[in-house]
């Protein structure tokens, strides 16, 4: 008889969601759904909010990412201003944003990513957690635990606490860099830059460990979405989108913030709050497209650092086209946590990087704004429009992790195909199914928001499992 394997929660993931593998009669697996079962709706709370108020608001989406939801909301408010921010608060912004990059990387990669490298993808889940890490590769574990103190210390410099800082506003940022500051960041870049590619090295030695999950990690064409700059450089505050697909061909480029809804629509299904963006001309669900930083890497024409465009050279030796295989979406982001670092450090050393003019002042001057920025996770979108008083009447966010939906649900699929067998269940074959989520990194909680009618579905359950009752909308 046809049987489910339910694996819930996901685990090293924030937010809650859970994987559903179907099987069929002789236990192979037919399907699997990965569903994200919790809903924020941010987009109706800020409704009837002043739009000033909006990146303070937004930053408490989440508090892994809150800088990302900071610049995107930012950045559509100047839209609503119409307003060019003072060039010395576009620096600081990046530099905040890279820094929460560089922390966030290094809290997928070493946190929850590296016990499935350190101790095994069969290891024992009792020891294969952050805390295994700690006793057996207590070197590694403390790489890890510096480079997420490096971007948080920065965060707080800057914006004066480390979660859901308030220093990005309407127009710039709150207050100028200090000399004081400025020279304390820069005493930690050494350190960081050592530690960051000592990693790499190491990372890029353990491929030839695990040839079956790079070929069935969520490795299948796709397309790829980014932001890129008028030179195709990576880039995570400002720039235009670009489509590639599987082979690295551009399919789409020069797209403006404003005109993202001709080319991304957004599709939803009964079994998760997760909405499904799409690639418009290609339709659903054919427009499968992937974000973050294996995307990134794949986009552009080059990384604009010296380190990481060497790190990148080698990167782009792993496919004949784009890199298809989601595993290498670890490499990447080490690849970015390099860039990140020295871009920090080029920007510091920028002579009116201590300038106090750092923002602009106005009224509302438009009455609709698109703010779009690079999250650690990928793309992230904020769209809002506003009355003439200034209150928000409409909000739509579009969440890295939500991009990577679709991609997410097949790379479920292909890894359970090939790893599980009904009818000789071992936990590390379920483990690998988890890992290709954990490979995109989804910030679940950041990335379950509404527009329009979502689906919902409640059903009464019996104590023996029967299904009593079921409404759906």
């Amino acid at each position: 008889m046809a049987q489910q394997i339910t694996i819930n929660p996901v685990t090293r993931a924030e937010g809650h969601g859970k994987i559903t593998i179907f099987l069929d009669d002789d236990g192979f697996v037919r399907d699997a759904q990965f569903h994200v079962t919790q809903i924020r709706g941010f987009e109706k709370f800020c409704e009837g909010r002043p739009f000033y108020e909006m990146p303070s608001l937004m930053a408490r989406i989440c508090g892994i990412c809150p800088v990302s939801h900071l610049i995107a909301s930012a950045k559509a408010c100047d839209e609503l201003m119409a307003v060019e921010i003072p060039e010395t608060a576009q620096y600081l912004r990046r530099i905040m944003n890279l820094a929460q990059l560089v922390q966030s990387h290094a809290l997928s990669f070493f946190h929850l990513a590296s016990p499935d490298f350190l101790l095994g993808l069969d290891s024992d889940p009792a020891q294969r957690n952050i805390f295994g890490v700690m006793q057996s590769h207590p070197n590694i574990a403390r790489d890890g635990i510096l480079l997420r103190k490096f971007g948080q210390q920065i965060i707080e410099l800057l914006g004066g606490k480390r979660i859901h800082p308030g220093w990005i506003v309407p127009g710039g940022v709150s207050e100028p860099l200090t000399v004081e500051k400025r020279d304390q960041i820069l005493a930690t870049i050494p350190e960081a830059l050592a530690t960051i590619q000592r990693t790499l090295d190491w990372f890029k030695r353990t491929f030839d460990n695990y040839p079956e999950e790079i070929r069935t990690f969520a490795n299948f064409p796709s397309l790829f979405m980014g932001l890129v700059n008028e030179q195709g450089e990576l880039v995570h505050y400002d720039g235009h989108l670009r489509f590639v697909d599987a082979t690295g061909k551009i399919v789409a480029d020069g797209i403006r913030a404003e005109d993202y809804q001709d080319y991304i629509g957004e599709a939803v299904e009964p079994w998760s709050y997760l909405k499904f963006p799409y690639y418009k001309p290609a339709g659903y669900p054919d427009g499968i497209y992937r974000v973050g930083p294996l995307a990134r890497l794949n986009i552009i024409n080059f990384c604009g650092t010296p380190l990481a465009d060497a790190e990148w050279a080698e990167f782009r030796e792993l496919g004949r086209g784009a890199v298809l295989s989601s595993f290498h979406y670890h490499y990447a982001r080490l690849i970015e946590i390099l860039n990140g670092i020295e871009r920090i450090e080029h920007i510091l050393n920028k002579p009116d990087i201590l300038s106090k003019n750092v923002r602009a002042y106005a009224e509302p001057n438009r009455l609709e704004g698109v703010g779009i920025a690079e999250a650690p996770r990928g793309t992230l979108l904020h769209h809002y429009r506003i009355n003439e008083d200034g209150i928000i009447t409409y909000a739509n966010l579009i969440i890295a992790t939500g991009h990577n939906n679709m991609a997410m649900n097949r790379g479920v699929l292909q890894v359970a195909k090939h790893f599980v067998n009904g009818t000789k269940m071992q936990e590390g074959m379920l483990n690998r199914v988890e890992a290709v989520i954990r490979a995109y990194d989804p910030c679940l909680s950041c990335s379950t928001h509404a527009v329009g009618q979502m689906p919902l579905q409640i059903q009464l359950v019996s104590p023996d499992g029967a299904v009593l009752d079921e409404l759906k909308r």
